[in-house]
């Protein structure tokens, strides 16, 4: 006697049909019963069950945007064209398009460049010299780029991250800003020039009440890597407000780094508590320098250009030996971690308003050349580093352009600690798919690029460097359809 064995299938795979129906009914009853009782969500209370898939699809929303809605030119911060530069830039891909640009030209505020008749052929292309910042301190130093690392913070950012960027900081030339996180032995280890930024917190160089600590601030002068010293009075992503730095991120490392308690949020205050007004700043700026012998300069955001008239003003009243080495502009378009939306998208200048205004403003006090000024702000492709050039900047600094040469797809959980790429979490889980010995040379190659192609805009335009790229080589788009040169929207 033959066993039905094509029977029996068809009863199990029945029977299986009917416990898989079986357990999603009595799960859905299960939330329906949940979602009825609950009082926090009107949705859920109003459609039971199905009332959650709204905030599945919100959650998913802007993924789904990201990788098959938004075009190439249209996602923020960051759009798939500017990432995809880096991406190739940092990998020596090439950075050659075909069929024309997808770039819509009429937006207004798009810097179209001027190109020259007679651009200098190839043996009369020359390469941006070094410049000297802080010609006056008793260690002045001589910044080998025009492009370099802004402040990113250990604690903020991965140990992993921190080796790769230090490391390819060194290879590349350009100097690396520790941000308000202290100095870690990985900021160190890669060889790279540092710039030590001093937060209100005073991170590094804290007493345990918060003050400065001079005994600690000659101990990181001390090490012959650390090139100049950022007293941050403000950020992009935060003006008015210190840094924020969730507790689920420090741990005992970055604790005894920073000087604070492991495990509990860790917020500065506002503003230096030692500041009051100009005359404050420059008398503090005036102790680093004496207690570190090196370069100091402050980080700031513009709100008003005549915010800056009494800072100028005191300079020229102490005499320009008291200025600061340099100045950091930063744009209110927001940065790499955590802050209250409010701040992101609504205080502070533009960087694209701010630079140039800065600039003329240094001019009109006779301290160009005595204040050295680097710009900050969503500054990451080659345009937008040869319009800050050209719109007075000495220096362009950025964070996410480095964040997205270690792999960084824009994920939006920079506060989180579960950033999926290890740059911005100290979960071991994600930090291991950051290889620093993969990574660094990704992000020399991102560096370097960014420096070539800004050669080659300058001399597209008529001059044989970068620095000597000036505002009537740029014109911008008008609500005309119009373009008007830079130099006659900001008068040098």
């Amino acid at each position: 006697m033959m066993y039905d064995w094509a029977g029996w299938a068809i009863q199990v795979m029945a029977f299986s049909f009917i416990l898989v129906l079986g357990i999603l009914v009595l799960v859905a009853l299960i939330f329906f019963v949940i979602d009825r009782s609950q009082h926090e969500d009107a949705i859920r209370r109003n459609y039971p069950v199905i009332g959650r898939f709204r905030h599945l699809f919100t959650e998913l929303g802007e993924f789904f945007r990201q990788y098959f809605f938004a075009m190439d030119r249209e996602e923020l911060p960051f759009n798939r064209a500017q990432r995809d530069w880096v991406k190739r830039a940092s990998t020596d891909a090439g950075n050659t398009v075909a069929f024309g640009s997808t770039r819509n030209l009429n937006v207004v505020g798009t810097p179209i460049f001027v190109n020259s008749a007679f651009p200098p052929l190839d043996n009369q292309f020359a390469t941006a010299a070094p410049m000297v910042i802080g010609p006056g301190a008793p260690q002045p130093f001589t910044a080998q780029s025009f492009f370099n690392l802004s402040g990113m913070s250990f604690g903020a950012i991965s140990k992993p991250a921190v080796q790769a960027l230090s490391r390819g900081c060194k290879e590349a030339g350009v100097w690396m800003n520790t941000g308000e996180g202290g100095l870690s032995p990985y900021h160190l280890e890669g060889g790279a020039d540092i710039v030590f930024q001093i937060g209100t917190a005073k991170y590094g160089v804290r007493t345990e009440d918060g003050k400065l600590d001079d005994n600690k601030l000659r101990a990181i002068a001390a090490h012959e890597q650390v090139k100049m010293f950022e007293l941050k009075l403000a950020q992009g992503a935060k003006p008015g407000k210190g840094g924020i730095l969730p507790g689920a991120k420090i741990t005992a490392e970055i604790a005894e780094i920073r000087g604070i308690a492991q495990g509990q949020d860790s917020i500065s205050p506002n503003r230096h508590l030692e500041v009051d007004n100009f005359g404050d700043l420059l008398t503090l700026l005036a102790h680093i320098k004496e207690v570190t012998g090196k370069p100091v300069g402050i980080k700031t955001v513009m709100g008003t250009p005549d915010a800056f008239r009494p800072l100028f003003e005191e300079i020229n009243k102490r005499g320009p030996q008291s200025a600061p080495d340099f100045i950091t502009i930063d744009g209110g378009e927001g940065g790499t971690g955590a802050s209250p939306l409010p701040l992101m998208d609504l205080v502070g200048m533009s960087i694209r308003e701010a630079l140039p205004e800065l600039a003329a403003l240094l001019r009109e006090y006779g301290l160009k050349e005595r204040i050295r000024l680097i710009a900050s702000g969503k500054l990451m492709v080659p345009g937008d580093v040869a319009w800050a050039l050209a719109a007075g900047a000495d220096f362009v600094t950025s964070a996410r352009g480095f964040m997205f040469s270690l792999g960084c797809i824009q994920a939006m959980k920079c506060n989180k600690n579960t950033c999926p790429t290890g740059i911005t979490t100290h979960n071991p889980r994600f930090q291991q798919g950051l290889v620093p010995e993969d990574k660094y040379k990704k992000v020399a190659k991102y560096a370097k690029n960014i420096v070539k192609e800004v050669e080659t805009i300058s001399h597209s335009v008529g001059v044989a460097e970068p620095r000597l790229l000036r505002r009537e080589h740029v014109r911008i788009m008008q609500d005309n359809g119009r373009s008007v040169g830079l130099d006659q929207l900001y008068p040098a």
